[in-house]
Formats: C-alpha cells, structure tokens, sequence
C-alpha cells in the first residue's frame, strides 16, 4: 500500500512540474526579460536615504583577520585529520586504535559543523563577522561590533549555552572597527 502512495505522490508532484514547465515555456515571452529587475538609467535617479558618497569605512581589516585565524585553524585541522586518516589505513595499529582514530574524526568533523552553525547564529543577531572556536569544553568567540556592551556578550553566552551545553565555559571578544 506505501508503494502505491508513494507513487501517487511522485506522478502528481511530476504532473505539477510539467504544468508549470510548460505554462512558463509558453506564456514566459509574454512576461519579459525576469533577470531584469533595473536599467542602469533607473539605478542613476535612484537616490539612497542617509549615505553620503565622500564617506567611506573599511572593515576589510578586521574582516581579513578574521579569515587569517580562519585558516589558521583550518590548517591545523587538516593535519589533524590527515594524521588520523594515515592511522586508519595503517597496517600498523590495532583495531581498537584504528576505530579510535576514526571516532576523533568523526569529533572534528561534528565539531567543525558546530562552529560554522553557531557563527551563523551569532551573524543573525546582526554582527558583520563572528568566529567561533570549540576546544573541548571551551568556546570562544569573536564578533566585530562598534559597540562592545556587557548586554552583546550576555546574549552570547546565552545563544552559545542554549545551542551546545549548559555547562561549557565560553569567551566572548568584541572587536571593534578600525
């Protein structure tokens, strides 16, 4: 019975995908260019509220170190992992280390995926750049901000407990913005 439900399922959703394949086949030259959204001229007389074009900020400072410590620990990582993978296939180590090896792989890369959905997070609170590094029971984490308030990092610490471990210590430094 789930296989006949199932293929009720994909022949309607296949039908849907032809309707509207062929609808925007046919009527799609009667609606125009759809990339097209604005000509240069309209972007011209388009004025932008609260910016004035003599001022300008750089953040790529700030921004590149936060890729230079980026690939510090990725670089780290790599060896790490390739330490772990040579032990994996070595003829030389036992099992139970093999399957060791293979378990703090399987670490890194859960903890590697950790850091780049917490880094998420902590951009969606509306930071430009945030790094966050898991060692352990540690968590640091490093956001640029022009403010650097005790309430920024409070709401940190607080994102940072409810999403991996209550009991983790974590670290909060604000960069501010040269």
């Amino acid at each position: 019975m789930k296989v006949k439900k199932r293929t009720v399922w994909f022949l309607t959703l296949f039908s849907l995908v032809a309707v509207i394949g062929v609808y925007y086949a046919v009527d799609g030259n009667k609606t125009g260019n759809m990339l097209t959204i604005f000509t240069d001229s309209a972007l011209d007389e388009t004025d932008i509220l609260g910016v004035t074009p003599d001022i300008t900020k750089t953040v790529n400072s700030e921004s590149d170190l936060f890729q230079e410590m980026r690939l510090e620990v990725s670089n780290k990582r790599s060896q790490l992992r390739e330490q772990l993978t040579l032990k994996t296939a070595s003829s030389e180590y036992t099992a139970e280390e093999k399957s060791a090896a293979f378990d703090e792989m399987e670490q890194l890369i859960n903890r590697e995926s950790t850091e780049a959905t917490l880094e998420m997070l902590v951009k969606s609170f509306g930071y430009d750049d945030a790094l966050v590094r898991i060692e352990d029971e540690k968590v640091a984490v490093t956001v640029m901000s022009d403010e650097n308030s005790k309430a920024q990092a409070n709401e940190i610490v607080h994102l940072i407990k409810t999403e991996v471990d209550e009991n983790v210590i974590v670290t909060v430094d604000i960069k501010p913005f040269y």
